[in-house]
Parts: structure tokens; sequence; C-alpha cells
């Protein structure tokens, strides 16, 4: 196994402070990313060590790796409530911990738990912090294939400049729902939520990776050490 890089050191630790704050019989959100991955990693540690959980996958991509480590699965239908769902995030705003979600391309089936979820934990290296959403990252919106174009000029002309997302071997990246993604960059955002208005009323958007007020907890890990961030009253 290579060693880790300093930052996959920071988000293993992190993963580990999530993985430890669950108990048996808990219903748990498997988030997707490099960041979640290291997570399932963790919970999958517990699980071989006796833990019993059931997992609720956010991809195909995390379903496959939760199952390689023997965690039980169950689709978030089953159930009613999941109790704590661990996920990584591309930026984490300060104070409100308002989330930009979905550079792993899962944005859809991530809200989809999230918003099913009692507590929605965060786990994210320093880097990911920023003082207003969009600072660093654009927002990654999923959209319908047909007549795809046109909602990219919608997008557009609210200042997304968007850019449809490719895979590494030059083909359309598509999503498990079969959606494309347009990484959208409107720079740092003054009123987040206005930005989320403007993509909920645009026609072709199916989801957008704008996680306002529902992390519960973020866990930073960084040169000194993990911390816990908790939303401002």
């Amino acid at each position: 196994m290579s060693e880790l890089s300093p930052q996959d050191k920071l988000k293993a630790a992190a993963a580990e402070a999530a993985a430890a704050q669950l108990l048996d019989g808990m219903i748990v959100g498997l988030g997707t990313g490099t960041t979640a991955a290291f997570a399932i990693d963790a919970i999958g540690k517990r699980v071989a060590e006796g833990l019993r959980i059931v997992g609720v996958p956010t991809s195909e991509h995390t379903a496959s790796q939760a199952k390689g480590l023997g965690i039980p699965l169950a689709p978030v239908e089953k159930y009613e409530w999941i109790d704590v769902t661990i996920d990584g995030a591309d930026e984490v705003e300060l104070g409100s911990l308002n989330l930009i979600k979905g550079r792993g391309g899962a944005l859809l089936r991530e809200k989809i738990v999230a918003i099913s979820t009692r507590k929605f934990i965060v786990i994210v290296d320093e880097s990911k912090l920023v003082d207003r959403l969009g600072s660093h990252d654009p927002i990654p919106v999923e959209v319908v294939t047909f007549g795809w174009e046109t909602t990219e000029t919608r997008l557009r002309r609210i200042g997304g400049n968007p850019a449809l997302r490719y895979k590494p071997d030059g083909g359309i990246f598509v999503t498990d729902g079969g959606h494309y993604i347009l990484d959208c960059k409107f720079g740092p955002l003054p009123e987040a939520a206005d930005t989320e208005r403007k993509l909920n009323d645009t026609v072709g958007v199916v989801e957008h990776g704008m996680f306002l007020g529902m992390a519960k907890m973020v866990i930073v890990a960084g040169a000194g050490g993990v911390r816990i961030l908790e939303p401002k009253a």
C-alpha cells in the first residue's frame, strides 16, 4: 500500500473521528467521494470488530466499496429516517456550515440521503473551509440530458458560467441517475440562499450541490489535530 499524502492523512483522521461516533443498531448513510471513502474504510474496520449497523449507500461506487468491507446495506426507501450520515464536502462555509458537494458526481443521491438524516456529519481537511461558498469550487448542477444545452443557457443567464463535466477518458460524465453535470462557477456568494433559489427555479435542473442548513457537525482535520464545528445558533 502506498504512503498517504499529508492531505489524505488529514482526511483519514477526520474519518476515524466520525466513525467512532457510530453505535450499535444505527442506520448510517454512506457518502461518496475521496474523503467519504476513508470514512467507509473506518466504518468497515468497526464492523469487522463487531459494530452492528446498516449502511445506506449514496452511489454504486460506495455500495461496491462497502460490500467489499462486509458492511450490511439497505436502500434509502426502507427507512423513514437515517440516524447518521457521514460524507465529505468540497467547501464548508464557516459559521453557517453550508456546503458545496458533488465533485464525486453523486449529489442527487447524497442530498436524498442527507435530507432523510437526523444527524448529518461532514468530514473535511482544513483546506475545505471558506468564508463564503463558491470561493474555490464550482457548484455542481445535475441536469436532464434532454435539451441540456438550453439548461446550460439558462444557468449562464443567472451567472453560473457552466461547464459540462467530462470523464478522464474524454466521454461525458453521466451520473448514476443517468443525468449530466454542469459545473457552475458563480464565484463567492454573498447570499447563498438567493443562488439556491435561482437554481431551484431553473427548468432542466434535477438537483444541485448546495447543501444549506443540513450539516449538524463538521469534523475538521488540520495540522493542529481534529476539531469539531457546529452551526451557530
